[in-house]
């Protein structure tokens, strides 16, 4: 095939492919979720602040957004009392019509009503506009939030990964990031909007009748008292319905798992019995846990009522002796609905924050830790590598203080066939993550053509190598283009000449789609020894200068292991290769094994001088022939 370069082709990969309310007046139900215990921030300013920068580039934006929602607010505040107004002319004209002395002033109660409509029309408007360009601007900043996110992942170490579980990597993507948009979209301007409206509100209904605000205002701490003692109650049920829910979604998800098992065990019964018991412990505290939080709703409205009804019998009196009008009891009433709601409100928004400012931290904290270090300049140019390799006197760690790798030093001249073998645990796979500067040596070097590794740039080097690995990875896309990962340029006959070299070609033209086949997202329509086929032809289709194969027929049969052998070996002629084997079997054609054990060679030569030497190889080949001992 005429191909370009490996170098050239690996930098045509993409660069993320681098290898209600209700209830009565005194508002709806309040959230016990949003009450409850949270997860709270180490540094609540710092994480709001680091928040806010991100928020700069769009200040003028967020003041025109806060600048309408007192706007919207204050509207929606004077509604009532302009209403009201037009339910004292309505009042007035009706006792002057039946006394004889007047009659309804029609135009000035229109004239009231469409003030009124005006008001609320405005205030509709400007909180729709609003919502809609902080919802644009929460999206953008999410939307750059997950772009830096995502971009860190590529630039972190691999020891991070190590010590991180990746369904926490991928939280920060997902649930910190979801959790800052929903604020942004929401509750910040939810809090400007129930402060204003508290204040406002509280304002207008002390500017009708102080006393009927006193009497209003002492049914709030009775609310909330009466809250917080259900609240108390209930919390521990909905924590331990959470924590009964997760038993029992771990249940179902390892019988779904484990099925196979279960079934050839006759584990059903178990199983059903197990789940029984979670299910019902759930339920039990489910029900406690929702009783709580139904009976909230009818206790709220009672309470509710009772101030209602006390203001009304109040305003109804100080009517009466016309301390008030009649349009400002309705107008007070209708603040009296308006005032505790924003309360409410702002009690979970202050959990929501904590929440918001924990996920902030949490990313800003991903966000902040240690990358790779800077690539240096190139020291020679690609094309003229030749490809011998040289470890000298490398040492190695995962922690610093447990090293893997003690000392090792090994010659390998241009062409080579290497094996790496040794028990599991030697440290074989470490040599090539080494090699392929997945991890940088703690003491000693790695040179080709010697020329220290670490004065090429990562993706430069890793375009030298062709790797192959046990765990056979494929996405969710057509045959095509799995196997045209390496070398987007590749056309379709060079992908399908690559299939054949891998002997996977036979088995693709069988499938009703062929190469057009999608795998799906767990490729589980494959088996693990076609997976395994698929990716030896992603390498062989990019014709790299070095192979590196760990255990890249582990998966296959012996059939056809020999015939990807025989494939390999035209594939590896001319190119230095490293084979880490299990099976001795494999690698006896070899120019040079190499034996490790406890991260320091003990061994080194063909496989002919290293049987004859009679040490650690010769035990570890003759293991692999021999029949185990009888069980005593």
């Amino acid at each position: 095939m005429n191909q370009p370069s490996a170098t050239n082709r690996n930098r045509n990969l993409p660069p993320a492919m681098g290898a209600g309310r209700g209830g009565g007046p005194f508002g709806g139900r309040p959230h016990l979720a949003g009450l409850g215990k949270v997860e709270k921030a180490r540094d609540f300013k710092g994480a709001l602040r680091k928040l806010l920068e991100y928020l700069g580039e769009y200040r003028l934006w967020v003041i025109f957004v806060i600048g309408m929602a007192l706007t919207s607010t204050a509207l929606m505040i004077f509604g009532p009392k302009v209403l009201g107004m037009a339910t004292t002319k309505l009042f007035e004209g009706v006792i002057a019509q039946m006394s004889g002395q007047g009659s309804i002033d029609f135009a000035a109660i229109r004239r009231f009503l469409l003030i009124t409509l005006g008001l609320y029309g405005i205030s509709s408007i400007l909180n729709f506009w609003q919502g809609w360009v902080m919802t644009d601007i929460a999206l953008k900043i999410t939307y750059r939030l997950r772009k830096d996110v995502m971009h860190k992942i590529q630039r972190l170490p691999f020891g991070y990964f190590d010590r991180t579980t990746h369904g926490e990597v991928l939280s920060y993507l997902t649930n910190d990031v979801d959790t800052i948009n929903q604020t942004l979209n929401q509750s910040l301007t939810q809090i400007i909007t129930s402060l204003t409206t508290v204040l406002g509100v509280l304002v207008m209904m002390l500017s009708i009748n102080w006393i009927m605000t006193l009497v209003a205002l002492i049914m709030v701490p009775l609310s909330f008292l009466l809250v917080m003692v259900i609240i108390r109650n209930s919390q521990r049920y909905f924590s331990q319905q959470q924590d009964e829910l997760g038993h029992v979604n771990g249940h179902v998800e390892e019988s779904f798992s484990a099925h196979q098992v279960i079934k050839i065990f006759n584990g059903e019964q178990k199983s059903l019995s197990k789940f029984d018991v979670l299910n019902n412990r759930l339920y039990d505290a489910a029900w406690k846990a929702q009783f709580f939080s139904g009976v909230m709703m009818p206790l709220m409205a009672f309470m509710g009522n009772l101030g209602f009804v006390a203001v009304t019998i109040l305003g109804g009196w100080l009517a009466v002796r016309r301390v008030i009008a009649v349009g400002d009891i309705q107008a007070f009433i209708q603040y009296v609905r308006m005032f505790t709601q924003p309360i409410t409100q702002i009690a979970t928004i202050s959990n929501v924050l904590q929440q918001t400012a924990a996920a902030a931290e949490r990313v800003f904290d991903f966000l902040a830790q240690a990358e790779e270090p800077e690539d240096t300049q190139k020291a020679m140019p690609l094309r003229e590598v030749r490809g011998d390799v040289e470890f000298r006197d490398v040492y190695f760690g995962y922690q610093p203080d447990q090293m893997v790798i003690r000392g090792f030093s090994a010659k390998i001249q241009a062409g080579q066939k290497v094996a790496i073998v040794g028990p599991t645990g030697a440290g074989k796979t470490t040599l090539v993550k080494l090699l392929m500067r997945f991890y940088d040596v703690d003491r000693g070097a790695i040179l080709i053509d010697g020329v220290d590794i670490r004065q090429f740039p990562r993706g430069d080097l890793r375009c030298l190598f062709g790797m192959v690995l046990q765990d056979a990875w494929l996405f969710n896309g057509t045959i095509m283009e799995n196997i045209r990962y390496g070398y987007p340029a590749a056309s379709d006959a060079e992908v399908i000449q690559a299939a054949q070299a891998a002997n996977i070609d036979h088995f693709i033209r069988t499938l009703s789609e062929g190469y057009e086949m999608v795998l799906n997202e767990e490729v589980t329509n494959l088996s693990q020894g076609q997976k395994q086929l698929m990716t030896i032809a992603r390498a062989i289709l990019i014709q790299p200068q070095m192979l590196i194969l760990d255990e890249a027929t582990s998966s296959v049969d012996t059939h056809t292991e020999l015939l990807i052998q025989a494939a390999m070996e035209k594939m590896m002629q001319g190119r230095t290769s490293f084979i880490i084997a299990h099976r001795l079997s494999t690698i006896r054609n070899a120019d040079l094994i190499l034996v490790i054990k406890d991260g320091n060679v003990v061994e080194q030569g063909d496989h002919e001088a290293l049987l004859q030497r009679n040490g650690f190889y010769a035990e570890l080949y003759r293991s692999q022939f021999e029949p185990l001992p009888e069980a005593v």
